[in-house]
């Protein structure tokens, strides 16, 4: 039988890895990504610290006993040259979440450390994979995170001809309605920088308004289906979740219905 108290974010992911470092961060910058997702940028005072594309971090705050635990939505890239990751965090009552919305300010110092097993992280001498990235809701953060990841390693295939040879990669991304896909217009920007490469569509569950004209060609109606995955099937292909545990176990089964191996599902539940 399982418990019905709702674990904490150190209980319930005491088994996975995480790294030693714990870095001071400072709040500088904020903005509003939907009406209840603040996007936080950290800089991160730590030069050793480091993360992979999909991994998350505890967030310890202040005066907080209850450690937060977010995914990083930001490239490692951006990590590197300007020494910043973002968080994107919806508001609960959860108090990490809670003091994000309503104290948190520029300047605020917290701490961070990173873990998770869910992430993409190709060598330069690794086979070429394509990637499907299947995010529902929230669960966009770590996806988004490995969508610029890819991004970053088209651009350093493209200028020095080096590094990993990343395939293609395909997001399909469901909300209630457009006004809760986070980051949409930077995902717009990617598809037409990387036309060809970078591929995505937006599954809307109860959408009531009209669509804007510059999302309605991308626009589906109604859940991930089979359908939806079995175009992209293929045995160098590798697929990403991180949704609500219904979500994920529904497409789970999907995929496997379609004959995908197992150890080429990969997955993050945060509920």
């Amino acid at each position: 039988m399982k418990s019905k108290r709702k674990m904490d974010h150190l209980e319930r992911t005491a088994n996975n890895f995480r790294q030693e470092v714990i870095s001071p961060a400072k709040v500088c910058g904020f903005t509003n990504e939907s009406e209840t997702v603040k996007r936080l940028r950290l800089a991160v005072m730590n030069k050793d610290f480091t993360f992979k594309a999909g991994q998350w971090v505890d967030f310890f705050i202040p005066g907080l006993d209850i450690v937060g635990g977010f995914s990083i939505c930001s490239s490692p890239g951006l990590l590197e040259q300007e020494g910043v990751l973002e968080l994107a965090v919806k508001h609960t009552v959860h108090p990490p979440a809670h003091w994000i919305h309503t104290q948190c300010t520029l300047d605020s110092e917290v701490a961070l450390r990173v873990g998770g097993d869910f992430c993409f992280d190709p060598q330069p001498g690794d086979s070429p994979v394509n990637l499907v990235l299947i995010a529902g809701g929230v669960g966009i953060n770590p996806l988004f995170s490995i969508l610029l990841h890819v991004a970053d390693l088209y651009i350093n295939q493209e200028t020095k001809g080096s590094g990993y040879k990343m395939g293609t990669v395909k997001l399909l991304y469901s909300a209630k309605n457009t006004n809760e896909l986070l980051f949409k217009e930077n995902i717009l920007r990617l598809m037409n920088a990387f036309p060809g490469k970078i591929a995505c569509n937006f599954h809307v569950t109860q959408q009531s308004l009209q669509v804007c004209e510059e999302l309605q060609p991308y626009i589906i109606e109604g859940r991930i289906s089979a359908k939806d995955l079995e175009k992209h099937a293929s045995k160098d292909t590798l697929w990403y979740i991180c949704g609500p545990p219904p979500m994920i176990e529904s497409i789970s089964k999907l995929l496997k219905n379609l004959g995908v191996p197992t150890d080429c599902i990969l997955f993050e539940k945060w509920w």
